[in-house]
C-alpha cells in the first residue's frame, strides 16, 4: 500500500478554520485549536441568531403599526381583525412601512378596518364605541 502523506490536508483545513476566525481576539485567532472552536461557537450563534432576526424583525414591525393606528383611535389587535373582516391582505411587513411612509394610504387602511368592525354594533352596545374609540352622543 502507497504511504499518503496529509500534510495538504491539514493545512488546507486549517487554513479554513483561520481564515473564518479572520478578526477574533487574541490566541483565537491563530492557535488552531482556539480558533477551531471559537469558530464553532460562532457558527452556533450565527445559526440561532439568523431566526431570532425574524422573530426582532416582526416584533418591530408589529410596533410600528401599533403606533400607526393608535393615532387613529384603534388598537393594533382591532386593527388587524378590522383587515382580516374586510378581507384586506397586507403583510406586516408592508403596513409598517405605509404607515411610516405614506400616512394617507395607512389612514385608508384603518378607516376600511374600522367599516369591518361595524359587526360589534350588534353583538354589544358598548363593544363597537371601546373598539374604535367614538363616543356616543348623549
Amino acid at each position: 500500500m502507497a504511504r499518503v502523506k496529509r500534510g495538504v490536508t491539514s493545512h488546507a483545513k486549517h487554513k479554513k478554520v483561520l481564515k473564518a476566525a479572520k478578526g477574533f481576539y487574541g490566541r483565537r485567532k491563530n492557535t488552531i485549536r482556539a480558533a477551531k472552536a471559537a469558530v464553532d461557537r460562532a457558527m452556533q450563534y450565527a445559526t440561532r441568531d439568523r431566526r431570532n432576526k425574524k422573530r426582532n424583525f416582526r416584533a418591530l414591525w408589529i410596533q410600528r403599526i401599533n403606533a400607526g393606528v393608535r393615532e387613529h383611535g384603534l388598537t393594533y389587535a382591532r386593527f388587524m381583525d378590522g383587515l382580516n373582516k374586510a378581507g384586506i391582505e397586507v403583510d406586516r411587513k408592508v403596513l409598517s412601512d405605509i404607515a411610516i411612509h405614506e400616512p394617507e394610504a395607512f389612514a385608508a387602511l384603518v378607516a376600511q378596518a374600522k367599516d369591518a368592525l361595524a359587526y360589534l354594533k350588534d353583538e354589544n352596545a358598548n363593544a363597537y364605541e371601546r373598539a374604535v374609540g367614538e363616543k356616543r352622543a348623549a
